[in-house]
């Protein structure tokens, strides 16, 4: 039985795929934007050093969709655990600033969500890659916030 989805070493063969959404803890931050893709650099290094393949992944303004294989030796709780523990320390190595206004080393909000990927692994990439457009979309019809709730300022890009 071979299919380019499922992978294998000398005894085991597997097919451990899993959608993953998570945020960070200040969703509307605006470094947020500044470092996304310092973010996703880590990330990618993080899954690497795990080998957890990432199928599908986009850095949304308020959270992160990720389309991974995980290795049966480890459970998703350890790999995100690992990701957004390694990747809180990591972000705050390299960008000292932000320990300074956010202190305590948790970039990350508690938690996130995962489903298990069957056969519709298709429509969940897609789905990943056209988040974005879709946030903008809602982002167009929602209310905008016309006051930073962190300084307590009139936003002028609202």
């Amino acid at each position: 039985m071979k299919d380019k989805d499922i992978s294998s070493l000398e005894h085991t063969s597997w097919r451990c795929q899993y959608h993953i959404v998570f945020a960070p803890k200040y969703r509307r931050m605006e470094i947020y934007g500044q470092i996304k893709q310092d973010i996703g650099v880590i990330l990618r290094k993080l899954c690497q050093q795990k080998g957890v393949e990432i199928i599908e992944a986009k850095a949304c303004p308020d959270h992160i969709h990720m389309l991974i294989s995980i290795p049966p030796k480890y459970s998703v709780t350890q790999i995100m655990g690992y990701l957004k523990g390694k990747s809180s320390l990591m972000i705050f190595d390299r960008h000292a600033n932000l320990k300074y206004k956010y202190g305590n080393r948790h970039f990350w909000a508690r938690g996130y969500y995962v489903d298990t990927v069957g056969r519709n692994k298709k429509q969940i990439a897609e789905y990943i890659r056209n988040q974005l457009e879709s946030d903008q979309l809602a982002d167009q019809l929602g209310l905008k916030e016309f006051v930073d709730p962190f300084t307590g300022r009139e936003n002028k890009k609202a």
